[in-house]
């Protein structure tokens, strides 16, 4: 199977070397600075669950792209439309697009851009950062990918992504509901994004106040009525689980947009992971105040950081 990787950052470096472990061909389309780093170096993964190091094919923006089977997309939220005009001329009639990002505006814009029967869902569950060397870090052992064909036309390739996937270390499913599964993860990140960017501190820091427990309790509840108004309310289980991590006194977690806050970065996904709930909850009248707060914190933030 031939896979084009939209970025060499944390997600698309761990994927892609996992893919191609299992025995795909990969190639990366990166831009200048990061393909001369990778020519230099090669790609490197460490992880708990093996790591990684070899030389790796690098395209470039302008570079001829021959057609691809899949193409992995692994950027931000914010780099989403210059990322579509890149990978462009790699989508023939038969190419799916599997998104790893994070909310359902991705798919609004991938759909608008290339057709829903081209573009799979895709959600994964993993914890990496690129390192100042331009190596990967898989942060603890946890990797679950679950993936899942939007339409019928692309079930036989979801299925067969799905056997190449299954060849590397994590978990790996294959959901045919997959829609849902891009609701309750986005349900969990926006409220746990939400809190732990507004308040600058990890779930186990917010718990510890006098107040925190409610404001987490708010936000998760405003997303799960954005949600349930959309048609994707969630099961008690996936409830559960979400709020045995937002709810659980000894959680280090922390948004990885609460973190990159932490970083002093100039761009985050404030639109794609809170303004975009925030429209919804507006489109069917769900009031969702602690979620307008954040996003205010985040707009104020960003601007902050555009000044200096």
């Amino acid at each position: 199977m031939k896979i084009l990787v939209l970025g060499a950052g944390a997600i698309g470096a761990y994927y892609g070397a996992r893919l191609l472990q299992a025995g795909a061909s990969v190639s990366f389309l990166v831009r200048s600075a990061r393909a001369r780093q990778l020519r230099a170096h090669g790609l490197r993964v460490h992880s708990e669950l093996g790591d990684f190091s070899g030389a790796v094919d690098v395209v470039e923006a302008g570079d001829a792209l021959p057609e691809a089977d899949v193409v992995l997309l692994a950027c931000k939220t914010y780099d989403l439309p210059e990322a579509m005009r890149s990978i462009a001329p790699a989508v023939g009639a038969r190419t799916a697009i599997l998104p790893f990002l994070n909310g359902m505006q991705t798919y609004d814009l991938l759909d608008a851009a290339f057709g829903k029967a081209s573009v799979l869902g895709g959600v994964a569950y993993i914890a990496v950062a690129l390192q100042p060397d331009g190596s990967t870090r898989h942060l603890g052992a946890a990797d679950r990918v679950v993936l899942g064909a939007r339409t019928p036309q692309l079930q036989l390739l979801a299925d067969d992504l799905y056997g190449l996937l299954a060849r590397s270390p994590g978990l790996r499913a294959v959901d045919a509901h997959i829609a849902q599964q891009l609701w309750t993860k986005w349900v969990m990140l926006c409220s746990g994004a939400a809190v732990t960017c507004l308040f600058r501190g990890t779930i186990a820091q917010i718990l510890a106040t006098a107040h925190g427990r409610g404001f987490v309790e708010t936000a998760l509840a405003e997303c799960l009525q954005v949600a349930s108004a959309e048609g994707f309310a969630l099961a008690p289980d996936a409830v559960a689980q979400i709020k045995g991590l937002l709810l659980n006194p000894a959680s280090a977690w922390k948004a990885s947009m609460a973190r990159d806050i932490d970083a002093g970065m100039a761009r985050l996904e404030a639109d794609g992971i809170v303004g975009d709930m925030l429209v919804r909850a507006a489109r069917h009248g769900v009031p969702a105040p602690t979620l307008q707060a954040a996003h205010v914190h985040l707009q104020v933030y960003l601007q902050q950081a555009a000044a200096a």
